[in-house]
Order: structure tokens, then sequence, then C-alpha cells
């Protein structure tokens, strides 16, 4: 049956490597399941409600980009989007967390209906070859800085914006540690080697008293609180249409660079450097969008965290089918899941950045007019923290340079009218 579904064979993989990639997967995202409640809580959400919310939409996420599209790519709420709801949304400009939700769910509508009219497929495969490229690097390059800032390796300076945190905390020496065994196991081969560096780090934390352990069980906490509380009537106001097409726009960049650049790494696209099953895949997540709405949280999106699954193997949509099965589980064994601390798999973060930097080495460095707006494109994602604001910048000067040079043969219409629209959002939103 699993044959049939995912086609192992033919992807060069085993149920015991996808299984391994799902797992893998899992521990590199199960911190959405506490942060996102966190977040969304300060909106005046139920917490326990919003936790419950966060593991079921991204069960559901996971399970139909697994099972319909063939993905080893997991879904669940953003992390971006989730500010976006708490900070510029509901507290920003004053609406209830119930409009928020209403306008998260118009917001997949609209994701539902451009993916079956092919404008999503339109918009992702007119990327140039040398932006994909740039993103698969600058999400490795995302994920890096998202590690070293979870493991206290990089933090807060005022006038510096960044330093090196304390090299003497055991925390910082514990992710290090982690990073270098990660490394050594997969040079050696050795299957498994970075979930045995996110448990032996976690093992060892709580040996040494850093991380508590509290338990394996826990009774699931009521949905009741946000269940199906979205004022969709609230959310078609005027004024917030503009808010619609932020969550739209933001959602369908993040997860467009996700799906290239998790794909690129994994060897998922064809020859011509496109994904196949596109369609399938951008359905998967507007479902997600839907579903999360309905459930009390906010936008869900493909996980840049994939890429740690399809490190280890992951290539199927087994992978994201053991992901959704996890996090369901999280619901009965939520003080098993917290008991991985941030720096536990920050290590495995950065590892996998080490590999989708790759990507840079592709780009034609002879030709400014693709070299240039790839390394925006790449270097932007880290230091906005933003996958979507890396796309964009690298969609504007891209544009920009090509009419500049005088190489409009080089410019697709698709390609100028999103370069366009990325101003639009900038000046007006």
């Amino acid at each position: 049956m699993l044959e049939t579904l995912f086609k192992l064979r033919e992807h060069g993989t085993t149920v015991k490597t996808e299984v391994i990639a799902g797992l893998t997967t899992f521990l590199t995202m199960a911190y959405i399941v506490f942060v996102n409640p966190a977040i969304l809580s300060s909106t005046g959400m139920d917490f326990n409600a919003v936790f419950v919310a966060t593991c079921i939409s991204a069960a559901i996420g996971s399970a139909v980009m697994g099972l319909v599209a063939n993905y080893p790519i997991a879904l669940a709420p953003g992390m971006g989007l989730n500010a976006y709801f708490t900070y510029s949304v509901v507290k920003g400009m004053g609406v209830s967390w119930e409009v928020a939700l209403g306008a998260v769910f118009l917001s997949g509508v609209l994701f539902v209906a451009v993916s079956l009219f092919k404008l999503r497929e339109w918009v992702v495969n007119a990327i140039p070859h040398s932006l994909k490229l740039a993103i698969s690097a600058g999400v490795g390059m995302f994920l890096a800085i998202i590690a070293l800032k979870n493991a206290g390796i990089v933090v807060a300076h005022p006038a510096t914006l960044l330093t090196l945190g304390n090299m003497h905390d055991p925390k910082v020496l514990l992710a290090i540690f982690g990073f270098v065994l990660i490394l050594a196991l997969e040079y050696r081969k050795v299957t498994g080697g970075v979930i045995i560096g996110i448990f032996t780090v976690t093992v060892l934390a709580i040996l040494l008293g850093f991380q508590q352990f509290k338990g394996v069980f826990a009774p699931i906490p009521s949905m009741a609180p946000t269940w199906m509380k979205m004022d969709l009537q609230g959310a078609l106001n005027a004024g917030l249409l503009g808010v619609v097409f932020v969550f739209f726009f933001v959602d369908l960049f993040d997860t467009t660079g996700t799906l290239i650049g998790v794909s690129h790494r994994a060897g998922l696209l064809d020859g011509q450097g496109r994904l196949p099953r596109l369609k399938r895949a951008l359905l998967a997540d507007s479902s997600a969008i839907l579903a999360g709405a309905a459930l009390g949280t906010s936008s869900c999106t493909a996980y840049i965290e994939s890429a740690a699954g399809t490190a280890v193997g992951g290539r199927t949509g087994l992978t994201a089918v053991v992901v959704a099965l996890l996090f369901l589980a999280a619901l009965w064994v939520s003080p098993l899941a917290s008991a991985v601390p941030a720096y536990a798999t920050a290590p495995a973060l950065c590892y996998v950045a080490v590999l989708m930097a790759r990507g840079l080495a592709e780009i034609d460095w002879e030709d400014l007019t693709e070299s240039a707006p790839a390394v925006i494109t790449a270097l932007a994602m880290p230091f906005t923290f933003s996958i979507a604001d890396g796309i964009a910048f690298g969609f504007i000067s891209y544009t920009a340079l090509k009419l500049m040079a005088g190489r409009l043969r080089d410019l697709s219409p698709a390609v100028v009218v999103i370069a366009l629209l990325w101003v639009v959002k900038f000046a007006l939103f």
C-alpha cells in the first residue's frame, strides 16, 4: 500500500528512511506547538485551545501534502504570520482576534481560488533559475540565523545589531557540541545522525538540570474557546481588505520559497527546474490555512524545517504523513515534546543550512544581472528575518537591473508583474 501511495522505489527510498526523515522534521519544528500559542494568546486567545488548534492544523496540512502531493514537506502555522496576526493586526489595528481569524480564512479562500486557476503555478514557474538557486541558499541562511539565535550563539546588541553570545553558557556549548556531533555522524554516513544529535543534546540538558522533564502524557485541552470563532463579516470590512491581501501575499511567497528551497536540495525539481505536482502542493497549504482559521490559529505554511528531513533521505509524502501523525501524538504527549529545547534542534538547522548554501555555487557569477539579484535575495532573507521579503527584493532588483542593463528579453511578463506587485505592497501596506 505504501509503495502504491508514495512510489518509494521510484524515489530511491525506503519506509525506514522516510520514518526517520519524518521524525527529524518533526523534532526540528515541534517548537511551534508551544511558541504559536504563546504568541497568539497575547491577543486574548485561549492558550490551550490554540495549542490544540496548532497541532491539528499542522497534522491536516502535512497529511494533505503527503497523501495528495507526495512531497516530504510539512506544514504548520507560520512564525512570521503569527507575529503579523498578533502585533500588526490585532494589537496594531485594534481589531478583535475573531476578525483577524476571519481575514486568515478569507486569504485561504483566495489561495484556493488562485490555485485552481493556476495563477500560483504561473507565479512559481516564472521565478528565474538564478533566483531559485538563491532562494534555496537564502532559506538555508534564514535557518542558520534562527538556529544561532535559538542556541544563544548570536544575540542582539544595541550598537552593532548582532554580536557573539556568552560562550561560557553551557547551553551554547551544548549546541556547538550537537552541531559538531551531527556533522561527524553525517560524514560517517550514520543513519539518523541528525536525530541522534538532537536526542543527545536533549538528554545531556536534562541530566545537567537545564531542561525539566515533566513526564510523558497529559490530557488533551478543549478547543471550544477558538473553534469556528472567526468573524467573516467583520473581516469583509473594506478597511481589512489590505490585511487579507498581506496574509495572502506573504504566505504565497513564504510557501513558494520553502517549496523551491527544500525541493531543490532534495533533487525533486524536474529537468527545467520546475516542481512536478505543484498544483497539488499549493492546494495542500491552502486547505491548511482554511482548517487552521476554523480551528483557531493563524495562517499555516510550508515549513523550512522540512529540509532537515530531506537531508536525512526523505523524498516522498510518507515523510509528511509521519510528521502529521507525530503532531497528533503531540496532543497526548505534549510534556515529552516540550522536553526538546531550542538549543537541541539548533544544530540540526545549522547542518541543513550548510547543505542548502551549495545552491550559490551554481549561479552564473560572470553575469552581474543574474548574480547580484541572487546575492540580494539570499542575504535579505536572514537580515530581514523574512523569506517573503527576500524574494521581494530579489524580484525587484532582478527586474530593475535587467531593465537598466538593456536586457529586456530576459524578463518574462510574470516577473515584471510580480516585481510591480511587491513595489505596491511595500508602498501601500
